[in-house]
């Protein structure tokens, strides 16, 4: 009976339970910062590419 209610009041479990998906939403932002940051360096590289065509069209 003793081990069950040490159990109960043990707190490392739940802990450990947040830390996981504190870690899981920083790694979702971090991905979808990268993927943003992804689509804008290939808008970017797409908008040079155009202009440098252009330039060299005309």
């Amino acid at each position: 009976m003793t081990r069950l209610l040490k159990f109960l009041r043990e707190e490392d479990g739940p802990t450990a339970v947040e830390y996981a998906v504190l870690l899981a939403l920083i790694i979702i932002a971090c991905m979808t910062g990268v993927q943003a940051l992804t689509q804008e360096t290939a808008n970017s590289y797409n908008e040079s590419s155009a202009a440098i065509e252009a330039a060299l069209n005309s």
